[in-house]
């Protein structure tokens, strides 16, 4: 028998080498990548901190919006009851879209709509007070704009 015939040795030490090295939750040779465990506890707090900024950060944006469709909601509320408080005025004339009127107050406190602004009565102004300019809306709702010298006390 030759000598290339001899049982062939390993060099490598069987007990000292993983079988997937690669599955090692450290570097399993010099210039492998480090490999540091995480602290879990500082992760979980890192993300309980990003996703309390974030639902926070989203709660106050649906609170604003909430607040505008409230407000918005006041708004179309105190148009409706200023509109029925003018249909229960006085109307001599039949009220056009897009047209200004005015509303005053009789001596006996009814109101009337007028095409009259206050500034054209001169000496005839016969009414109680001048109550508010009024803008008819498309959707027959008014705008008004309020005399604020009718209601100071």
């Amino acid at each position: 028998m030759a000598e290339s015939e001899d049982k062939f040795l390993n060099p490598i030490n069987k007990d000292k080498v993983a079988e997937n090295p690669g599955l090692l939750p450290y570097a399993h040779t010099a210039g492998g990548a480090v490999i540091r465990p995480e602290d879990l506890g500082k992760a979980k707090g890192r993300s309980v901190l990003a996703m309390r900024q974030q639902t926070d950060r989203q709660m106050n944006q649906l609170y604003e919006q909430m607040e505008t469709l409230a407000r918005q909601a006041k708004l179309l509320s105190q148009r409706k009851e200023i509109s029925e408080r003018i249909y229960e005025a006085a109307i001599g004339f039949e009220p056009i879209i897009n047209e200004t009127y005015y509303m005053y107050e009789k001596e006996d406190g009814t109101d009337l709509l007028s095409l009259v602004a206050p500034h054209e009565w001169g000496r005839s102004f016969k009414y109680a007070r001048y109550l508010a300019k009024c803008l008819l809306l498309a959707d027959h709702t008014w705008d008004v704009q309020y005399n604020e010298d009718a209601y100071k006390q």
